[in-house]
């Protein structure tokens, strides 16, 4: 099942194994056990610390899909898998073993902490899509809790095998959490998300642990603040310089992570967010930057009056750590529509990305709301799957390429509305079932049946934790001038989360290389004018 290429690849990643790690398999008569038996026997041949263990038990799911678990020296860690872990979730099965044997990506002492303190039981279940570029994230997080709090079980579950569940809970859309029968959660979402959620939903424990004190990061030139293209280069230009270089986010990659096709990347024709991401990650290893992740910046200590004395910056964690210069490169987030029914029926009719949530509309009529690129294209995607898309703008007119536009006209199964004002999303309790909206031509109000709504408006831009700092514009962009400084010396921005225009890959890459070049100029100098 697995190539030679990507055996070899694996035989690598898992040299780091020092422990035994079993993946244990349920017996199902389901017709996909087969594929998945050689699946998980390809995989064990890559290291000789795993192992696979065919059981007679019964899978929890019967023969209604195959299953298996994993097993470490310490018994069941919690982890499962309903379904073949392909697709986008081989990751998860591959980052699952490693963090198995304590090995890949851990949380800081803090977080851990905070996952350790969660009160349980808790078993969770996330359905997801093997095609879904959002829910390997959800599962990863999920399946690391599962490691650090023995109290939690998490298992990841193919929504293919799961219909039945789906129609009953109305799930709409991927990943979805589940717990106790209940919806948790729906689409994308980071670590720290997931603990506040389970935080809020299951409580913590009466816990006598001292807390951990706050810890010095270290002193740096400069700190970047942000993962996503402007942010890695920002760090690359800066540590290319000699200057002591950190980066800190919350995610590495950012928006670009959860971009699908990415075709005006000049010179690199086309490629997809997670690979560029990934990308980012392998030029900065080249170079000195500390990488710090998951993790959220809460303040910046308030600035002397000398320009470059080092400023320091307190992380939600209470660890910090100090720079002469920061660069903002938060970038920005979805926006949401901000009407009655948005939030309830996330999941059950509301949907963010075309890629993920398309499939359950299929024969359906949708719509999608924005004419920018990011609306036009989700409209092409979902034409070709749903029975009929519904284009709303509010403007008179798309603000898409016109050759996206003319690719959207050329559709016989989209129609196009524009002057539309979106006013609230109605349904029956469990799904959408209309979008009340105002023709902002003839002011009327009227109501359009849909069984689902893509949201596709653009973007917020990421800077609240900086408002008190630097001076914004009335969206929440932080203000720069032609070097990416803003008027607060010693503190630039890049990316999306400012005043340039266009938001553009391209375009931050090229802000975060001024910003750093910028920085540089001004530490060595001592320019800021």
């Amino acid at each position: 099942m697995l190539d030679s290429d990507l055996k070899n690849q694996l035989q690598e990643v898992f040299q780091k194994l020092d422990d035994n790690i079993q993946l244990v398999l349920k017996k199902s008569q389901h017709a996909d056990q087969t594929e998945l038996q050689k699946l998980l026997t390809d995989v064990c041949e890559t290291n000789p610390h795993l192992n696979l263990q065919e059981l007679a038990d019964p899978s929890p799911h019967g023969d209604l899909c195959p299953y298996f678990e994993i097993h470490n020296k310490n018994g069941f860690t919690g982890i499962s898998f309903a379904g073949i872990p392909t697709g986008h979730e081989f990751t998860s099965l591959i980052l699952a073993i490693l963090n198995s044997n304590h090995k890949g990506k851990w949380p800081d002492a803090k977080t851990a902490e905070r996952i350790k303190n969660l009160k349980g039981p808790i078993e969770l279940r996330t359905y997801i899509s093997l095609t879904c570029e959002n829910c390997p994230e959800v599962v990863q997080a999920l399946n690391l809790m599962s490691l650090i709090n023995s109290d939690i079980k998490h298992e990841m579950a193919d929504g293919q095998y799961f219909q039945k569940e789906i129609d009953t809970l109305g799930i709409m859309g991927v990943p979805t959490l589940v717990g106790n029968n209940q919806i948790l959660h729906s689409g994308r979402s980071q670590l720290l998300n997931l603990i506040e959620k389970l935080e809020v939903t299951y409580g913590t424990k009466d816990s006598n642990l001292t807390p951990l004190e706050p810890q010095d990061l270290g002193r740096f030139d400069v700190l970047v603040i942000g993962g996503g293209p402007a942010g890695a280069s920002s760090a690359i230009y800066t540590v290319r310089k000699g200057l002591k270089t950190a980066l800190i986010a919350e995610k590495l990659g950012g928006q670009v992570s959860e971009t699908r096709g990415i075709e005006n990347l000049i010179s690199v024709p086309y490629t997809e967010g997670p690979a560029l991401s990934q990308a980012l990650l392998q030029h900065m290893n080249h170079y000195p930057i500390q990488i710090i992740e998951q993790q959220r910046v809460k303040a910046v200590s308030e600035l002397s009056e000398k320009k470059f004395d080092y400023k320091k910056v307190e992380l939600e964690s209470g660890d910090y750590l100090s720079a002469k210069a920061i660069i903002i490169a938060t970038g920005a987030k979805w926006r949401e529509l901000g009407v009655p029914g948005e939030k309830e029926y996330m999941g059950r009719g509301v949907a963010y990305c075309p890629h993920c949530d398309g499939p359950f509309y299929k024969g359906k009529t949708v719509a999608v709301v924005g004419g920018g690129n990011s609306g036009v294209e989700a409209a092409i995607d979902l034409a070709g799957i749903v029975e009929k898309v519904i284009l709303l703008e509010y403007n008179d007119q798309l603000k898409a390429d016109q050759i996206l536009v003319d690719k959207l006209k050329s559709l016989s199964n989209v129609e196009i509305k524009t002057s539309i004002q979106s006013k609230a999303i109605r349904g029956d309790d469990k799904k959408i079932s209309s979008l009340v909206y105002l023709d902002r031509k003839t002011q009327e109000e009227k109501q359009l049946p849909l069984d689902g709504i893509f949201i596709q408006i653009g973007l917020i831009p990421n800077s609240q934790f900086i408002k008190n700092k630097v001076e914004t514009n009335q969206y929440g962009e932080i203000i720069i001038d032609n070097k990416c400084r803003t008027q607060t010396p010693g503190i630039y921005g890049a990316g999306d989360v400012t005043t340039v225009p266009y938001k553009q890959i391209i375009i931050s890459m090229g802000e975060g290389a001024k910003a750093g070049l910028s920085a540089f100029e001004d530490l060595t100098m001592g320019r800021h004018d």
